[in-house]
């Protein structure tokens, strides 16, 4: 190692031992707070982050107005980054585009000129291209930052000062909303409407105990940029703001336009905010190749200065509101949007303020700015009074005045003994140009001392009232509501409210799946897979080795298949999201939480209209509409009491007035079906008595057609009326001895 790398004797005396722990919480900490101070969250009072003020406050530096001419942003941004901001230049420009935006900010601060970005998604061209100057919005909120309207601190490097907060005569915190992401907490505020936020600030004025739900009367919701629907309940939007948490669904704006010959396409207007239009078209078109929106034909973007966006339907006969709900679901037509108002309470502590709390801060703010250039203006009237004192001695002894210039050594000192001047008086007089000598200039100065007492009696009057101030601060607010009335362009409400259509979600679920038919197979070993089309001859069919075919059934894309296992529980599963023809399918038991110890009994395609007769091996059963076996979750739905060793054994659709059982002692029962109890869930009533055995089937057949079997050999037996006399009985009763002919299986199928 060279000698000159080595540390002054030996470096054991430069060497501090920090303990990590306490060093990683004091300089997290300290970060923590400087980005959630001086980066992420915004002011309560003017609604901007400090690198939007410094923006702002550099353009007012470069006397960029919005009268004046546009200057090119690399000035812009370079003078932020030199003076105010020592960041990224991106960073920095990427937020003046921000402010230039109309699809953005609901009032945009910043005026820009050329490519500053679309609701497309695409970027602004580089900063040596654009140029920018301030909107209204923009003075409005620097009105009075030249009067000591707000206190100022020391930049970065100590050369230049910077605003610690702007004036803000206009609401730009709710007007144009905020979100960032500090450490350990976020904000996120949607834009409002100005003429609203004014009417509910001149109210909260006059009523300061006002509540939420007072203000939501003027404030009934967001009022976003880029328009939309929004669909929240009136409940949800006042928990909202009372809290300062909550969200906002919305929804883009869509008509239909009549094609002629009962034709029709939908046409999108809005889009939800901070969506990007190319992204949404792309998803949709993703939706549409995927066949998850069988009910779309096409999507067009034909989109101009406005958004046009054109969905064509599969056919006339499709219903508009379903292929829009469906949508709604799967893409971003509908967005939520979040309200988190955790704003800078007073410039320093973060805290979630509810709307009259912010609205509240934001006229305070107002106030003790009124009386800051109040005071200001006073001040620069009594310099003014005092010099326009001094001028007027000089006018009533003018020849005195030029004789003391004229002749003596310190005029100055003179002047002042002789007629009791200050020295700020006597410099004046000394400072005069012989031009304003003239006779007229006496009385310009009488009407001026006479217009600045009169303002200056006001001005007292002023701040000793705190009901004049209140007065001017609602006129002020007032001026702004008028630049920004409902009745302009820029004024207008952009946001509608509407309620969600009660659409049907059972056909909303049906509109988002593609039908084709399908056939089902479930394997002994319970393997389940869906091959397209209907197949009439599954003996081709392939299986693991040491499994073969339990079921196959055919059914369609759209259908909804009910499972039942042995242990009387009922599982749903869509047939849209079987696996597929190919291999041999997937277990069951990975798409439903199954026990081990139970089987699947059987599977069918769920007809909601329909009722079943579940019996288990014991012969107790009891008759369950398949609406209510339809099990939402994985979990199932239990729908058959039993315990072992007796277990879910038959499910036979319910038809006719009578129910025939046969059990394993080869006794046959018919009974009136009206005998079996209908539940939802439950262990059931006994069929028929057994002393040993159980039941081995059960067939529902009308008593006026008579009951009828098959056997081995395929042929038919049917016994009606006086034929099934000894066989008919009371339910649980032991029945008779199967009549001759009886398959010797048990079962009436043969």
């Amino acid at each position: 190692m060279g000698k000159d790398l080595v540390p002054p004797s030996g470096g054991d005396d430069n060497i501090h031992p920090v303990d990590l722990k306490a060093a990683l919480e004091e300089r997290y900490l300290a970060y923590a707070l400087s980005t959630i101070m001086h980066r992420a969250l915004p002011d309560v009072r003017d609604g901007l982050k400090p690198v939007h003020r410094r923006i702002i406050h550099a353009m007012s530096e470069m006397g960029i107005r919005p009268n004046s001419a546009f200057k090119k942003c690399a000035r812009i941004v370079g003078d932020v980054i030199g003076k105010f901001h020592p960041h990224g230049d991106q960073s920095v420009y990427d937020a003046l585009v921000r402010l230039a935006q109309d699809f953005s900010q609901r009032y945009p601060i910043v005026d820009g000129q050329g490519n500053f970005g679309n609701i497309d998604g695409d970027g602004a061209a580089a900063y040596r291209y654009t140029e920018a100057r301030m909107t209204d919005v923009a003075a409005l909120l620097l009105e009075g930052i030249g009067e000591d309207a707000v206190d100022f601190r020391a930049t970065y490097n100590e050369e230049d000062e910077e605003p610690v907060v702007l004036p803000g005569a206009f609401p730009n915190l709710l007007a144009n909303g905020a979100s960032g992401i500090a450490v350990g907490m976020a904000t996120s505020i949607p834009p409002h409407n100005a003429h609203e936020l004014c009417d509910a600030a001149l109210y909260l004025i006059k009523h300061p105990d006002a509540t939420v739900e007072k203000l939501v009367e003027f404030i009934p919701g967001p009022d976003l940029p880029t328009g939309g629907v929004i669909i929240e309940s009136r409940e949800n939007i006042l928990d909202a703001y009372k809290t300062g948490r909550g969200g906002f669904r919305v929804r883009a704006k869509w008509e239909t336009e009549d094609l002629g010959r009962g034709g029709y396409q939908i046409v999108i207007t809005e889009i939800p905010f901070q969506v990007q239009k190319s992204r949404l078209i792309e998803k949709i078109a993703e939706l549409l190749l995927a066949r998850k929106l069988p009910l779309l034909e096409d999507v067009r973007d034909e989109s101009a200065e406005d958004v046009r966006i054109v969905l064509v339907p599969k056919n006339r006969t499709v219903d508009a509101t379903l292929l829009m709900e469906s949508l709604f679901r799967l893409s971003d037509l509908e967005s939520r949007l979040p309200l988190n108002m955790n704003v800078l309470s007073l410039g320093k502590v973060p805290k979630v303020m509810a709307l009259n709390e912010v609205l509240s801060e934001w006229l305070a703010h107002r106030k003790d700015v009124l009386v800051r250039r109040s005071r200001h203006r006073l001040a620069a009237i009594d310099r003014r009074l005092e010099i326009l004192g001094g001028l007027l001695v000089a006018y009533l002894n003018l020849d005195e005045v030029i004789r003391i210039i004229r002749e003596e050594d310190e005029p100055k000192q003179v002047m002042m003994a002789k007629w009791s001047l200050t020295d700020n008086q006597a410099e004046a007089i000394l400072n005069m140009r012989l031009r304003n000598l003239r006779k007229l200039e006496e009385f310009e100065i009488r009407k001026e001392f006479d217009e600045l007492s009169s303002e200056k009696a006001e001005i007292e009057g002023l701040l000793a009232s705190d009901d004049k101030q209140w007065q001017t601060v609602a006129w002020e607010i007032g001026e702004v509501k008028k630049k920004y009335a409902k009745a302009t362009e820029i004024g207008r409400r952009r946001t509608q409210f509407a309620d969600a259509p009660d659409a049907d979600i059972e056909a909303i679920q049906q509109a988002m799946i593609e039908k084709e038919p399908v056939t089902i197979v479930i394997s002994q070993k319970g393997w389940i897979r869906a091959l397209k089309g209907h197949m009439s001859d599954t003996s081709t069919l392939t299986f693991k080795e040491g499994d073969g075919p339990k079921l196959a059934f055919p059914a369609q894309t759209t259908d909804k298949l009910l499972l039942l296992t042995t242990g009387g529980k009922a599982y749903t599963l869509g047939s849209d999201k079987l696996p597929g023809g190919r291999g041999h399918g997937e277990p069951i038991r990975i798409m439903v939480d199954m026990e081990n110890d139970q089987d699947i009994l059987t599977a069918f395609v769920h007809d909601p209209s329909r009722k079943l007769l579940l019996v288990s091996t014991a012969g107790n059963g009891f008759i369950v509409a398949e609406s209510e076996m339809i099990a939402n979750t994985r979990k199932g739905k239990q729908i058959m009491n039993v315990s072992m060793p007796d277990e879910a054994k038959l499910a036979v659709p319910v038809t006719g007035d009578h129910v025939a059982v046969v059990g394993e002692n080869r006794k046959l029962l018919a009974f009136p079906l009206s005998q079996v109890p209908e539940m939802s869930r439950g262990k059931g009533v006994r069929l028929q008595r057994y002393k040993d055995g159980g039941v081995i089937d059960v067939k529902c057949f009308a008593l006026a057609e008579g009951l009828s079997w098959s056997d081995t050999a395929g042929r038919l037996f049917n016994k009606v009326g006086e034929e099934l006399r000894e066989w008919l009985a009371d339910r649980a009763t032991v029945g008779r001895t199967v009549p001759k002919g009886f398959p010797r299986s048990g079962k009436f199928g043969g």
